[in-house]
Order: C-alpha cells, then sequence, then structure tokens
C-alpha cells in the first residue's frame, strides 16, 4: 500500500518543530507525494506560530502547486472544552483549506472524563470547518468510540492514523488499534499522517501501516492512498478547488 499525501505536518513556525515550509515541501516532492498539508498548531497552544491570525491567513501565499505537488494551508486546532469550541480564528477559518482537530493536555478545558470528552468531539463532527480527528487514541482522552465512528464517517470526518503515535503516544497505541477496528467495521474513512515536525519524517508510516495490514484494513476507506479518492474527498469537503491554478497545472 501506498500513502499518496502526508495530510498533518509542522514548521518552524511551531516552534518544536524544526523545518521550514520550503523544505517539508520539498521532502514531500522527493518521497514522490502528490499533496501535503501544513498544520501548524492553533494558537492556544504552547510554540504555536506567534503572529496567530496574521500567519494563517497569510498561508495564502504559498501556491496550491508548488514543487509539482499540492500544498494544503491549513492548521492543526485545539480543541478547548467539551461542547468542541476550536481555536481556529474566524479571521484565518476562511484562508484554510485542510483543519486536523487534535486534543492537547496543555489546551484542553475539562478533566478528560468520557462523556465530556465524547461531547466535545460530537461538536467538532458538528463543525463544516474542521476535516480531520486528530490522534485521538489518548487514553487521557477517552471517548464513546463505538458512538463517534459512525458520527464522524456520517459527518465527513477523516479518522486519523498518526504515524508519531507509536514513538511519543505509545500509551495511545491499544486504543488506535480499537479505532481502526471500528473505522473497519462502520467504513469510516481515514487518513494516515506523518505528524512529521522535521523534514526527514514527512511521507514515511512504516508503523502506522503495519498495524493497517495486521488489521487488513480495506484500502478503500483510506482517502490517501489514492490520488483520486483524496480529489473526491477534497472536492466534496474543501475549497481547494476554487483556484483554478489546480485544474490549469493538472492536479
Amino acid at each position: 500500500m501506498k500513502i499518496i499525501a502526508d495530510l498533518h505536518t509542522h514548521t518552524v513556525a511551531s516552534t518544536h518543530a524544526y523545518s521550514t515550509l520550503q523544505e517539508m515541501v520539498t521532502a514531500a516532492s522527493e518521497m514522490g507525494l502528490s499533496a501535503i498539508a501544513v498544520t501548524d498548531h492553533g494558537v492556544e497552544m504552547p510554540g504555536a506560530p506567534k503572529a496567530g491570525t496574521w500567519y494563517f491567513s497569510n498561508l495564502r501565499s504559498i501556491p496550491h502547486l508548488y514543487h509539482g505537488i499540492l500544498v494544503l494551508r491549513g492548521q492543526e486546532t485545539n480543541v478547548l472544552n467539551m461542547k468542541g469550541k476550536i481555536d481556529l480564528e474566524k479571521e484565518a477559518e476562511p484562508w484554510m483549506d485542510w483543519v486536523v482537530a487534535s486534543i492537547h493536555p496543555p489546551c484542553f478545558q475539562s478533566e478528560g472524563k468520557q462523556n465530556d470528552v465524547t461531547s466535545a468531539w460530537q461538536g467538532i463532527a458538528e463543525n463544516p470547518a474542521v476535516n480531520v480527528i486528530g490522534h485521538c487514541g489518548d487514553p487521557r482522552f477517552p471517548f464513546d468510540y463505538e458512538k463517534m465512528i459512525p458520527v464522524f464517517r456520517d459527518a465527513g470526518k477523516l479518522v486519523e492514523l498518526n504515524e508519531a503515535t507509536f514513538s511519543v503516544r505509545s500509551q495511545s497505541i491499544s486504543n488506535c488499534k480499537k479505532i481502526m477496528q471500528l473505522c473497519k467495521k462502520y467504513s469510516a474513512p481515514i487518513v494516515v499522517n506523518s505528524d512529521s515536525h522535521f523534514s526527514e519524517n514527512v511521507g514515511k508510516f512504516p508503523q502506522a501501516l503495519a498495524l493497517l495490514q495486521e488489521l487488513n484494513f480495506p484500502e478503500e476507506l483510506i482517502i490517501n492512498s489514492n490520488i483520486e479518492r483524496l480529489k473526491k474527498y477534497l472536492q466534496c469537503y474543501t475549497r481547494v478547488f476554487e483556484d483554478h491554478a489546480l485544474s490549469e497545472g493538472g492536479f
């Protein structure tokens, strides 16, 4: 199985990442990817881009086609409370192609009780700005997987299998396996991402792909394993193709 797009990555704009946007895109091109999403952290995360709204709004200066691949301008937004409030600012939202919503301990204003976290993800599912449910297997933030996976599916949200989880969130792996099993059971689309904070890791997903192989996970449910599948999702759920340069450029 080949993953053709890495749709959760970070640049030096997030101060705990170590490569420039150009280095990340170049790495994606060298890996033979068709697309990359640059998704630096929302403003409530420690180390988020200092310019905040200015940074995210000005992503429109980045061409959608660069080094021969599609560049999605995005954010890893923070889920803030049990209502599913996020820190994607209204001024920046019109310029976002791609939004990953994740729960991070410094930002989530709840004790992490299952009902609260389930409620938070319900709010996210109802938010049309969000595309991806980011690394949601963290045992500190349990939710009703059986209930929410079909909700994500019906709302057009992609459940993420995050390669970085296997190295920095190992306590989440068993829950990620359960979540992937439920995605298979309910035919819920997923996305496989690196969550790279350094260009060397762009487009590399060995442990995530091994888990999917172990589960005999259907490839047709992996949105970023096929260019036409990804393109169809983007056409349905994003404004990316309002940029006429994409059709003119052959994407």
